[in-house]
């Protein structure tokens, strides 16, 4: 039987190309991880965001499984390593939600430019400060970034238009400087950049790769963008380096404290650095909604379908 297993909601799109194409999807929303355990060698594909940890236990059970379908740009819910060694494939979507995290970092940059959130939230208050909120113009700014992907590449496109020199370091790619972004060393990144926003995954490698010693680096005082993962900078570090100065400001769709699931945070048990940053007037937070769009849930879904209907034809999956 082809049944793929729906552990999370997304838009009917990815459903119903799904169906139309011949699979069987199965919704379930609420079970939890033992009650998969005992059903998921049923299936040969699973759909997932965020809501369970697809980790080498439960993949082990899955003796049926040929693909996972993560809605999505981030696998890190995935052991991506043992789901290769059961030749388990795993697709994520990141092309649905470049555009949407590509225009939240320039909203976030440009606030902190010009202090649109604080003196929106003073004027609120009955203040009329027009010279304590005199902004900074991102016209000939150098913008590095790091992790030159579907989202970085997404943000030196918007950035385009601001007259800027974007320049952009990336571990594991080479020979990629277009039109929106000049290649350089991570030595260039630190010597070079007024701002630096941030578009890696969350690995071993990027765990806290923005710490002390990452953020002294820096030959300039800085503004920080982030919008990929939390744990990618280490928030007692991005404190410290607020209060010397190093960084002048912060705009963070992504905090450290995030649950796996994104959906769920609770907010009155966090540590005291948390509420540090909360009220640290040089600090922008979203909610990890940077990727989250009416557009992007659409392509999100719609991409994934596409992906997963092309690895079904191309591997036969009918015909096993």
């Amino acid at each position: 039987m082809n049944k793929i297993l729906f552990l999370d909601t997304t838009h009917p799109i990815l459903l119903k190309k799904l169906e139309n194409y011949g699979y069987i999807c199965d919704q379930q929303y609420s079970i939890d991880y033992s009650e998969i355990s005992k059903i998921i060698n049923n299936y040969v594909g699973i759909v997932i965001r965020s809501r369970i940890q697809l980790d080498k236990e439960i993949l082990s059970k899955a003796t049926k499984l040929k693909f996972i379908g993560r809605v999505g740009a981030g696998l890190e819910s995935i052991d991506t390593e043992f789901a290769k060694l059961k030749n388990i494939e795993c697709f994520n979507s990141p092309e649905g939600s470049r555009d949407a995290v590509g225009e939240q970092a320039m909203g976030l940059l440009l606030s902190l430019l010009t202090n649109i959130n604080k003196s929106n939230s003073e004027i609120k208050e009955g203040k009329w400060l027009r010279e304590e909120n005199r902004g900074i113009e991102l016209k000939n700014k150098t913008v590095g970034i790091i992790g030159y992907g579907n989202m970085g590449s997404a943000f030196a496109k918007k950035l385009s238009g601001f007259e800027t020199n974007v320049i952009s370091y990336d571990k594991y790619k080479t020979n990629y400087t277009d039109g929106f972004t000049t290649e350089v060393s991570l030595d260039e990144i630190f010597k070079l950049s007024d701002i630096l926003s941030l578009h890696v995954p969350l690995t071993e490698e990027t765990k806290y790769m923005v710490n002390h010693k990452f953020l002294k680096k820096f030959k300039k005082n800085i503004y920080l963008i982030n919008t990929s993962r939390g744990a990618v900078v280490e928030t007692e570090s991005l404190l410290n380096a607020i209060d010397q100065g190093k960084v002048k400001g912060a705009g963070l769709d992504v905090i450290e404290y995030e649950e796996t699931s994104f959906d769920k945070m609770d907010l009155n048990n966090m540590p005291a650095t948390f509420y540090y940053l909360l009220n640290n007037p040089k600090v922008i937070i979203t909610p990890h909604s940077a990727g989250w769009t009416h557009e992007s849930k659409i392509k999100l879904a719609d991409i994934l379908a596409d992906k997963i209907i092309a690895f079904s034809i191309k591997n036969s999956i009918f015909n096993l």
